[in-house]
């Protein structure tokens, strides 16, 4: 039986190690690459490529959802699972709009990890049942979130604010001009009333989409 062949990618390196070492526990899969972030990614894409996917959604540089992105235009049948930190479903929509057929938490059983490989090899959708249950109840609620407002690439560039980079080091991640990032700067603070990169960094914590230890 030939195994589906996997690209890990995560710029922890302890994180990449514990999930190769759980799919290894399972007989039809097999990691045939790792990556340590979104330009890496690009050329172990290339290099090996893997069936499926596996993407953290919040690495520094590119970050996940530009690499999807990155991904599926060169390839518009790969096969992307993200996972993430953060269970806030601002990211979920994200990757999903990005490209990805599947989206995890990073605090799922390995069971459904492992189920979710499965789904997304066959070009199936799979999404973590908590974050699912979370945008089900939201749509219900009548829930307005202010993010929701910002375009993906306004969203990327909000994201990369909100950890402190610089305008120049957003437009070098994001292979944007500093020109075009400072238009999406300013659209962003328009957008949701904010007026300084404090201000950016707040409401990101405030909706949990900044991992621990995040300036």
């Amino acid at each position: 039986m030939s195994k589906l062949k996997l690209m890990l990618v995560d710029d922890h390196a302890v994180v990449r190690g514990g999930f190769k070492v759980l799919l290894q526990t399972w007989d039809d899969v097999a990691v045939v690459a790792e990556a340590s972030s979104g330009e890496e990614a690009l050329v172990q894409f290339d290099l090996h490529h893997p069936d499926v996917v596996v993407m953290d959604i919040a690495m520094t540089g590119m970050g996940g959802l530009e690499a999807i992105k990155r991904l599926v235009s060169k390839d518009p049948q790969v096969r992307i699972l993200s996972l993430s930190a953060h269970e806030d479903t601002s990211y979920s929509k994200r990757a999903f709009q990005a490209g990805a057929l599947g989206y995890l938490s990073k605090r799922t059983a390995p069971e459904v990890l492992i189920d979710a490989i499965r789904m997304v090899a066959q070009h199936k959708r799979f999404i973590d049942p908590v974050i699912a249950q979370r945008m089900a109840m939201q749509d219900l609620d009548g829930s307005d979130n202010p993010i929701e407002k910002l375009s993906p690439r306004e969203f990327e560039v909000f994201i990369q604010l909100a950890r402190g980079l610089s305008v120049l080091q957003i437009s070098e991640a994001l292979n944007l001009s500093s020109s075009t990032v400072g238009t999406h700067l300013y659209k962003v603070k328009q957008k949701l009333r904010l007026s300084n990169q404090s201000e950016i960094t707040l409401l990101a914590m405030q909706h949990g989409l900044l991992d621990a230890g995040t300036p």
